[in-house]
């Protein structure tokens, strides 16, 4: 008889107290919530975001672009260009959109730029560069010769910045021909490689 007492007590002794213990969990998982909220409200914004690039400075527009290199749409692919050296170097900007017609095909379901179109940007950078040294005229149009020891490191994407850097390697303006490398960053973070681009510059017939 004494057994059956202290089982029935310590039964409702837990029903008893379950209901704090339940009160006390959902407390605990609505104060988490709460500072879960607090902290996304507190986010940097769109004004700090917009702020962090407010160093860098525009060397040559889109429009600047246009009276330089012969390319145009949908096969522009150098948005501007932020900083540049004379006949020696460049770092120009790339904003990758879904509204460019390769990402139709490349792929349907899973939008990447291709690294042809990445290398391409590369060499119009470099183009810019050349195009404007002695010897040589604004507009001219100039076809790839080689490209070796490319690398690429990770997908770019619609969304991606791609931060371009090139420099020039050797340029013979008397046979038209030039050698550059470049490399490509997104966040920070390398995407793509290239050792060596060799282009020659059209010759008027």
């Amino acid at each position: 008889m004494k057994t059956v007492t202290l089982l029935l007590s310590a039964l409702f002794s837990a029903s008893a107290f379950s209901p704090m213990v339940s009160t006390q969990v959902g407390l605990a998982s609505t104060r988490l919530y709460s500072a879960d909220v607090a902290e996304v409200a507190t986010g940097v914004g769109a004004e700090a975001i917009s702020a962090l690039t407010k160093d860098v400075k525009t060397e040559f527009s889109s429009e600047d672009i246009d009276k330089i290199l012969p390319h145009r749409y949908p096969f522009a692919l150098v948005d501007k260009v932020v900083e540049y050296e004379v006949g020696k170097k460049a770092v120009g900007v790339k904003t990758v959109t879904k509204n460019e017609p390769h990402f139709n095909g490349h792929f349907p379901d899973k939008p990447i730029m291709p690294g042809v179109m990445q290398v391409e940007a590369l060499a119009q950078l470099a183009g810019i560069v050349c195009l404007q040294m002695p010897g040589t005229e604004p507009g001219s149009i100039f076809f790839f010769a080689s490209v070796d020891g490319v690398k690429w490191k990770k997908p770019v994407i619609p969304g991606d910045t791609l931060v371009m850097e090139v420099e020039i390697l050797k340029f013979n303006a008397k046979f038209g021909i030039a050698k550059a490398t470049g490399r490509a960053y997104v966040d920070g973070e390398q995407v793509v490689e290239v050792k060596e681009m060799k282009f020659a510059l059209a010759k008027d017939q």
